[in-house]
């Protein structure tokens, strides 16, 4: 029999429908908030164990175009592979309920999550992850607990929890955490970037008895301090503890009844892990020390072949090599915890040496290779125009917006010496990517107007490549004359405990990874905090060890940015190839003389110079690129003509003959450019030079011309001198 259930959570009201949708599903609910709803459901295989040493846990969260009253763009219309914000999304929930399964759990096990109905000022991604947390919490897995998760965001020194798109669209920050009662799971953090308006009187200047205001834009790059960061997870914490104590005490009639499940089989390792400690730790040890995976693997496998022969056990050789992971495990631990040493000799917070090369590739706009120990980005940045921005639609969205900033993580199988071919991008790339993507895109200056994209491929990875793309993109933009505000650095830090005892490692490496019990990224720059990213492992973390963790990441940030500075300041521009262009302003209603019948007139200006050009019908905005600065000018000179030839020209009417004192602006082969009014140039002939060289002259000086003809903005000089 169905059921409704109704509760209210942030000042909002909330919907679920049991059973009566999906009912041949282990458990489903129908979760609704105003005029969104989610479809979650959760089904599993227990008619066979998976035996692999893995989680078989898949979730799916899909967007219909019905739930905003749209047909599907393209040809085909109908909905095509997840996008990016589906995948993402679909990785937020994977990555808050995976640490609930037991390590021994192996049933095929899928999560699917429907946004089947979507108001425009919805956030998504919370309300498929709460969908998704009640679903599995109602299901017979005996492991479920509820989880629930919140965004929080801050407007005017105020936290804002569960905020509207809009809202979210106005904070300065984006910070969206998962948990359950007790513990947090994920945490995902990102600055957002402002401008802020600043109006200043100007003292003694009236207009009609009023003062006169003049308005100032300042643009904040919103980085967080660590102290501000965690009291916004002080407020998560509480407000998870809250939502989750709502859904358990509504839902708790309708946990299905728990199963209990089938554990793989294993073998004990016992006498095993006995033999290698007593006879092979020391062994086992330098093998450690070998630090790439690659080598790494080779070398525990050729151990444990070794161990297996002794025994006369080859046929056991799976489970020995089980074994000698876990000892090697316990050793990787031991030595952080009690010996304060890590496998590669470092010091709990030392990082490993890093080396910057700038622009090595002589034909890309801009490039970095940032190498830190076993871990190498290289990242590629290349600019472009406003045609060259990534066309994009959220289902929420009423219109198409343009992505004209890109990052684009590779991570090709060879990065750690494994034999698998290039395909498309996995969830993993596009969440790395995301990531980066959020440490950076805060510190662009508002006022670039080209699409950047950048590439970042990992050629070698042992440790972080997300954090080392940060640090690359950061400086292959700089390299590419992008006008970033700050350079970002990142690094990855983790944890080792056992019971109150615990240690906390600076730019760890893929073996601590593994064997660790927190993955915790950070980025930003010497000012703060611009993204940072964390999955638990152990079931929690207390804020106190947060703390902790992210002052002594601050260190190794600054430790690296002044590298990346020092890297920046030495920078050779690889300018034959770098994007030139030439910008101006012109009456916004004067775009569409500049376009012309049908794009008549703007095809043949493109065509005639051999530019391109992108125009901005609300704020007038002309930009021209080009390879040829003479011939982006003449193109410039050629529109402002065509947009003065049937209107009163919005210049100064020059007398012929006049003498006037001008300001150079631009020397070019066949003459000089001179200012002769604000913002209005004339062309001085090398013939008009008295005799005199092109090169006789420096841009800035004054001269004075006289005035021979004039059309319109094209004006004709001579050396009056």
């Amino acid at each position: 029999m169905s059921c409704e259930v109704e509760l209210k959570l942030n000042n909002k009201e909330q919907k679920f429908i049991i059973n009566k949708v999906a009912r041949q599903a282990d458990s489903s609910i129908w979760w609704q908030e105003g005029n969104t709803v989610m479809l979650a459901t959760l089904t599993y295989n227990p008619d066979e164990v998976i035996e692999e040493d893995f989680v078989p846990l898949v979730v799916q969260y899909v967007e219909r175009a019905y739930a905003v009253g749209k047909i599907p763009a393209g040809f085909v219309k109908r909905e095509q592979k997840p996008g990016d914000f589906e995948t993402l999304t679909a990785r937020i929930v994977d990555r808050s309920l995976r640490p609930l399964f037991p390590r021994n759990y192996g049933y095929d096990t899928i999560i699917t999550v429907m946004a089947m109905s979507a108001d425009e000022e919805s956030d998504l991604q919370v309300a498929a992850m709460n969908a998704a947390a009640a679903c599995m919490y109602m299901s017979s897995l005996p492991f479920a607990k509820m989880v629930h998760g919140v965004r929080i965001t801050r407007i005017d020194g105020k936290f804002i929890v569960n905020p509207t798109l809009s809202e979210l669209e106005k904070g300065d920050f984006n910070l969206f955490v998962t948990g359950t009662k007790d513990e947090l799971l994920m945490i995902e953090y990102a600055s957002q970037g402002q401008e802020e308006i600043e109006i200043i009187p100007v003292e003694d200047v009236m207009l009609d008895g009023a003062p006169i205001e003049q308005t100032i834009v300042k643009y904040k790059t919103n980085e967080i301090s660590e102290d501000d960061l965690i009291e916004a997870l002080k407020l998560a914490q509480e407000k998870i503890k809250e939502g989750a104590s709502i859904y358990e005490e509504a839902l708790k009639s309708f946990v299905k009844e728990k199963v209990e499940f089938a554990e793989r089989k294993e073998v004990d390792l016992t006498p095993y892990i006995k033999e290698i400690k007593e006879k092979y730790s020391d062994e086992l040890r330098e093998i450690i020390k070998h630090l790439s995976k690659s080598e790494r693997d080779y070398l525990l496998k050729q151990f444990a072949r070794k161990v297996a022969s002794a025994l006369g056990e080859e046929e056991n050789f799976d489970a020995i090599l089980k074994a000698v992971k876990e000892v090697k495990r316990e050793i990787v631990r031991g030595m952080i915890l009690y010996e304060g040493i890590r496998a590669d000799g470092r010091k709990l917070d030392e990082i490993r040496p890093i080396t910057i090369e700038t622009n090595v590739l002589p034909r890309a706009h801009g490039s970095c290779l940032f190498t830190r120990g076993q871990t190498q980005a290289l990242a590629v940045a290349t600019r472009g125009s406003e045609m060259d921005a990534q066309v994009y639609a959220n289902l929420t969205d009423k219109e198409e917006k343009l992505e004209k900033f890109m990052l684009h993580y590779n991570f090709p199988a060879f990065a750690v010496g494994e034999a698998v071919r290039l395909g498309p991008p996995s969830r993993r790339e596009l969440g790395h990517g995301n990531l980066a993507k959020r440490a950076i895109e805060p510190l662009l200056d508002p006022e670039f107007d080209e699409t950047v994209r950048v590439v970042s491929e990992i050629l070698e990875s042992n440790g972080s490549s997300s954090m080392a793309t940060v640090c690359a993109s950061s400086l292959a933009m700089k390299a590419a004359k992008v006008p970033i505000l700050k350079l970002a650095a990142g690094i990855a830090m983790g944890m080792v405990s056992e019971g109150d005892k615990y240690a906390i490692l600076t730019d760890i490496m893929g073996l601590e990874d593994h064997d660790g019990d927190m993955d915790f990224k950070v980025a930003g720059t010497w000012d703060g905090i611009t993204a940072m990213q964390m999955d638990i492992k152990l079931g929690g973390i207390s804020l106190e060890i947060l703390k902790e963790a992210l002052y002594q990441a601050k260190e190794a940030r600054a430790f690296i940015l002044e590298l990346m500075e020092n890297a920046a300041q030495n920078i050779k521009y690889n300018e034959d190839v770098l994007p030139k262009s030439v910008s101006f302003k012109v009456e916004p209603d004067k775009i569409i003389d500049i376009i012309g019948t049908a794009g008549k007139t703007v095809k043949e200006i493109i065509a005639k110079f051999g530019i391109t050009i992108d125009l901005d019908r609300e704020t007038g905005k002309v930009k021209i690129y080009g390879e040829d600065y003479d011939q982006m000018h003449a193109a410039k000179d050629y529109i402002l003509n065509v947009i003065c030839k049937n209107d009163k020209p919005k210049i100064p009417t020059f007398e012929i003959g006049s003498v006037i004192e001008g300001t150079i602006k631009r020397k070019v082969p066949f003459g000089l450019f001179v200012e002769v009014a604000p913002d209005v140039e004339g062309l001085l002939h090398v013939s008009k030079l008295n005799g005199k060289s092109v090169d006789d002259f420096e841009e800035g000086q004054k001269i004075k011309v006289k005035v021979l003809s004039q059309s319109g903005f094209k004006i004709e000089l001579a050396l009056a001198e």
